[in-house]
């Protein structure tokens, strides 16, 4: 049996949170003196009004807590908060549209970075901090949050874990997950905190250094400027981006193992490490050797354009410092192969994850060699684990079905009228949570002029993207509602 009542109460809960969250961002309303400040208090009020209605209907809930009821909470929570999230840009009437205020929050808390505003510099600081903090609050992910609190029900954690988790790899650096919950969450702030201090460093102003090193960390790509990054046309800026936005590409357990363990051999020893690295500065050198033989001059500026690109499209954050539309169309087409890869498994970022494209080509590698040697036994490992057969069924479905969830999207974009470029571009960067595109939809443009239907679409492909596909779309099957 579904557990409704736990349900309704654990999600009345977040939404406390998202009230305090709106609140803080009034406050920022009443210290500049804008027109934001009181959307976001009747935002935050209606919020814990609905809170505290589903904790109402949650009283007294059985504290048994089962896998479907994980898989529940997941998805719900993230459409639930980006309903409510939505209010603030709605109230103060700098998006008049439910759909366009929707897919901007939703955006925003699957780190996708797409954004349908035309004129972000035009909003005021409450709303450029709330969109930041979507991006920050989704970057870990709302229910690895949840986790860290959920002692306050009686109830583990495990269940969620599992249910947003559903990558190759589930590390654990203590044996609760509330407890692993909360170590990585420190380590997500402290990388924060630090980002910010180098921002500042490079003369950039107090605000723009908190929201941009939060959607640094959270490889989310929300900017406080219509021209990203490039904005600023700062070099130090550009490789504090390019540094924080890799190492949050890194398995979070692995950087806690890392730097509070000291095990720094464990992080060179990593497999998906080395796909990782290898696979950006493969990505990087091309471009940049495409684009010194095209343009001529400093070999350091294409590097630097080409790095910032490759790695912010790699790890799904979407910033950008050129306009890569501009490249020779080999060099945008290379950069549209990366959108796929993703950085690690455990990390902020969105994608496919390099220990999935590791373990595709060590099986590819592993049946020439059965061809060679037919009698062989030739174990598939990962960082020197073996890789069993039930792991390479749910490698082969998880590539199967996105696949097909880019093919049918890609169809449906081309039916509702996106051109075929357009529509390849944005299936495949709202799956991947990259945010920028191709086409007309890439590098810094708006996402505005896409039909209402188009943004539905897109809203629904970042959901399931940023949930690794099976959380959302088992949701969808008749027999996940099924009693026995």
């Amino acid at each position: 049996m579904i557990s409704w009542k736990m349900i309704s109460r654990i999600l009345g809960f977040l939404l406390y949170i998202e009230s305090l969250l709106m609140l803080l961002c009034s406050a920022f309303g009443f210290y500049f003196g804008e027109n934001d400040r009181w959307p976001f208090v009747i935002s935050a009020g209606i919020s814990l009004l609905v809170g505290g209605v589903l904790n109402y209907l949650g009283r007294e809930a059985d504290k048994r807590f089962g896998r479907r009821d994980g898989y529940i909470i997941v998805t719900f929570s993230w459409i639930v908060f980006s309903l409510i999230g939505m209010l603030p840009f709605l109230l103060s009437r700098h998006l008049t549209s439910v759909t366009d205020a929707f897919f901007e929050t939703m955006s925003g808390f699957t780190t996708t970075g797409a954004s349908v505003l035309p004129n972000i510099e035009a909003l005021p600081h409450g709303l450029l901090f709330w969109r930041s903090m979507t991006q920050w609050i989704g970057g870990l992910g709302i229910i690895f949050f949840t986790i860290a609190v959920l002692p306050v029900f009686g109830v583990g954690g495990v269940q969620l874990f599992a249910a947003e988790a559903t990558g190759p790899r589930h590390d654990k650096v203590h044996p609760r997950i509330e407890v692993t919950a909360k170590w990585i969450w420190s380590i997500y702030v402290g990388l924060t905190v630090i980002c910010a201090l180098l921002f500042a460093v490079g003369d950039m102003e107090w605000f723009d250094c908190i929201c941009h090193a939060m959607c640094t960390t959270a490889t989310g790509g929300f900017s406080t400027r219509n021209a990203s990054i490039g904005a600023f046309d700062s070099a130090y800026i550009e490789y504090v981006t390019i540094f924080f936005m890799f190492i949050s590409g890194i398995n979070f357990t692995l950087l806690f193992t890392t730097i509070f363990k000291r095990k720094v051999r464990k992080l060179f020893d990593d497999t998906e490490f080395h796909w990782y690295i290898g696979l950006a500065l493969s990505f990087t050198l091309l471009i940049a050797l495409g684009l010194t033989i095209v343009r001529g001059g400093e070999f350091e500026a294409s590097f630097r354009e080409a790095l910032f690109q490759v790695v912010s499209v790699q790890t799904t954050t979407g910033f950008v410092s050129a306009d890569y539309m501009l490249w020779p169309p080999i060099l945008w087409f290379l950069l549209s192969v990366v959108m796929y890869f993703g950085a690690c498994a455990g990390s902020t970022s969105g994608a496919i994850k390099c220990v999935r494209i590791a373990m595709v080509m060590k099986a590819v590698r592993n049946e020439f060699l059965r061809i060679i040697h037919p009698n062989a036994i030739i174990p598939l490992r990962i960082s020197g684990n073996v890789i069993h057969s039930k792991a390479k069924i749910t490698l082969l479905a998880f590539f199967m079905l996105y696949a097909l969830v880019i093919f049918f999207g890609w169809l449906i974009m081309i039916a509702i009228g996106l051109d075929f470029m357009d529509a390849y571009g944005i299936v495949v960067s709202c799956v991947s949570n990259v945010g920028p595109a191709l086409g007309n939809y890439a590098s810094i443009n708006s996402w505005a002029p896409l039909p209402d239907a188009a943004k539905w679409v897109s809203a629904f492909l970042m959901l399931i993207g940023r949930l690794e596909l099976f959380s959302v779309l088992l949701l969808l099957t008749p027999g996940f509602w099924r009693k026995s």
